[in-house]
């Protein structure tokens, strides 16, 4: 699409930076004053002397996977709320198990994105991100709600209703991860329903391969992905194909470090992306994702002038996202700490016909009768994902310390 959402995505890279950078001093005092984590951790900060992008450096980083403990220890959402748990609109637990708040209905951004895709008011949108538990389907739901669009609430599975809400309501647009919508298209095809009306769809919550986007365009869908968290929000989207990359969203502050350290690389260096959202009630500095990217050279073809990333190029650390959900490396270790039998454990995660599919592969020396069966059960219980289970004999698995491998292409 080439016309913009708003005036912020052609302003000029030195406004911009001058900008974000004005609005993280602000944030700066504001959360040292009201937020017991950043009073403790960046009260001697000196944020006048933010004046340029280097100076970001000296702030700590907060990683996503140290929210957990921070949570544990100061129950529930770590100390980093400027106001009472009571006081936000909806609080939320995702697996982890992380806590995220939900403060007003611009919480998460996603209008952008949306419309960067295409969806318009007067558009009739399937969102098929869950409303429980996890905060995806009302990050998308508010976002339509912002540019005038109508939803339907389809929720997770279903995979018949949501074919049949597509044909009776005449859905323009859809909203999910890359591959579900490939799933209910292919049995409204078996019904012989029509599902001519749906022409657009914005993705995310996993990979979406080249040759996914290709059976979409060749139905007449046109497919962007954007890229974001349960705890910021967008991050970036896609205005284009995937050589055009992804632009960063106009109220985020992205950086590119080196995995492990506070420090920017140089452009077109991947590292992990970190990233500063200016919620007042809920402020997240410098939020280290555990995502690899790079940033790309020059502006957008389309004319937003934000800098952009090429896409997701894997973990900086092993935790990775099925079908939508984060798999954390703890998850596994719970499940394989009950049984004594069992020696090493991988989760091989990889991507058939254009859906994620896993294996939890096990080492066990002793008759594992019922094992199998026990632990895909408690995969679905931890993970809320459904896995196989394979038995290994001793010594199968390579002694390296991983734990999730994985084996998608990423086909960016």
């Amino acid at each position: 699409m080439t016309d913009f959402y708003d005036k912020l995505e052609t302003r000029s890279p030195d406004q911009r930076e001058a900008d974000l950078l004005a609005r993280l001093r602000d944030l700066l005092a504001h959360a040292t004053a009201h937020s017991p984590y950043y009073r403790d951790r960046m009260s001697s900060s000196d944020a006048a002397a933010i004046t340029e992008r280097k100076a970001l450096a000296g702030l700590p980083i907060l990683r996503k996977s140290d929210l957990p403990a921070l949570q544990e220890e100061n129950s529930p959402l770590g100390g980093l709320s400027t106001i009472q748990p009571g006081q936000f609109r909806r609080l939320f637990l995702s697996p982890g198990p992380i806590v995220e708040p939900e403060g007003s209905k611009e919480h998460w951004r996603m209008a952008r994105a949306l419309h960067a895709a295409g969806i318009r008011s007067g558009d009739r949108v399937l969102n098929t991100f869950a409303y429980h538990l996890t905060p995806a389907g009302f990050m998308f739901d508010h976002g339509c709600a912002e540019i005038g669009a109508t939803i339907f609430p389809g929720g997770v599975g279903n995979t018949e209703q949501q074919g049949e809400a597509i044909a009776k309501l005449g859905l323009t647009a859809y909203v999910g991860t890359p591959d579900f919508l490939k799933i209910i298209l292919e049995r409204m095809d078996e019904s012989s329903r029509d599902a001519s009306t749906l022409r657009r769809a914005l993705v995310t919550g996993g990979p979406l391969f080249p040759h996914l986007r290709e059976w979409y365009e060749a139905r007449g869908i046109a497919v962007r992905q954007c890229y974001g968290t349960a705890e910021l929000g967008l991050i970036a989207y896609e205005t284009a194909g995937p050589a055009d990359g992804m632009i960063t969203d106009e109220q985020a502050l992205v950086e590119i470090v080196r995995p492990g350290t506070g420090d920017p690389v140089e452009e077109g260096e991947v590292g992990e992306v970190v990233v500063t959202t200016f919620n007042p009630l809920y402020p997240l500095i410098r939020f280290a994702t555990g995502d690899l990217s790079a940033f790309m050279s020059g502006p957008s073809p389309c004319g937003r002038t934000a800098p952009r990333l090429k896409g997701w190029m894997g973990r900086a650390d092993q935790t990775t996202k099925v079908r939508g959900m984060f798999v954390h490396p703890a998850q596994i270790a719970r499940l394989i700490k009950p049984h004594d039998n069992i020696g090493r454990a991988r989760l091989v995660v990889t991507e058939e016909d254009g859906r994620d599919q896993m294996t939890l592969h096990v080492e066990c020396a002793e008759e594992a009768n019922g094992l199998a069966e026990h632990l895909s059960q408690a995969i679905q219980v931890e993970c809320r994902l459904r896995g196989r289970v394979v038995i290994e004999r001793p010594g199968t698995l390579p002694n390296d310390g991983k734990v999730i491998d994985d084996r998608r292409s990423l086909g960016v």
